[in-house]
C-alpha cells in the first residue's frame, strides 16, 4: 500500500513546527551560575594541568627505563633531547574574580552624583 502524496510533506511540515519549539531563547545565566562555570572552568583547567604533569612524569620515568635497559643489554644509548621540566600545578586554589560592577557601582554613581559639575568658562 502506497502513502498519500501528501503524507510525506504533512509529515516534515509537522516535525519542523513541532522542532522550533525546542529553539527556544534561554535566559540569560544569573551571576551565581556565571561563578559556577568560572569555577568550574578553573577546575578543568588545574585538572588538565594536573594530567600534564602526571604524563610527563610518567614520560620520563619510561625514557629513564628504556635507557637504562639499553646501557644494560650493552646498547650504545644516545643522550636524551633536551625538554622543559615537568612543573607541578600544586593544589587546587581557586579564588573568584571580584566584581568591580557590584556593589561599588552603586555607591561611585552616587559620589559623582553628588558631586558638583565644574563651572565652565566662557
Amino acid at each position: 500500500m502506497k502513502p498519500h502524496p501528501i503524507a510525506l510533506p504533512l509529515i516534515v511540515l509537522l516535525a519542523a513546527a513541532l522542532g522550533s519549539s525546542a529553539i527556544a531563547k534561554l535566559p540569560a545565566p544569573s551571576d551565581e551560575a556565571k561563578a559556577k562555570a568560572a569555577e568550574a572552568a578553573a577546575k578543568t583547567a588545574h585538572g588538565n594541568k594536573t594530567a600534564d604533569f602526571q604524563l610527563c612524569k610518567a614520560q620520563d620515568r619510561i625514557a629513564a627505563q628504556h635507557q637504562a635497559a639499553a646501557r644494560k643489554a650493552g646498547k650504545d644509548v644516545k643522550p636524551a633531547v633536551a625538554t622543559p621540566p615537568c612543573t607541578d600545578p600544586g593544589p587546587f586554589v581557586y579564588t573568584p574574580p571580584v566584581a568591580a560592577s557590584g556593589a561599588s557601582a552603586p555607591a561611585a554613581a552616587t559620589a559623582t552624583a553628588a558631586a558638583p559639575a565644574p563651572a565652565k568658562k566662557p
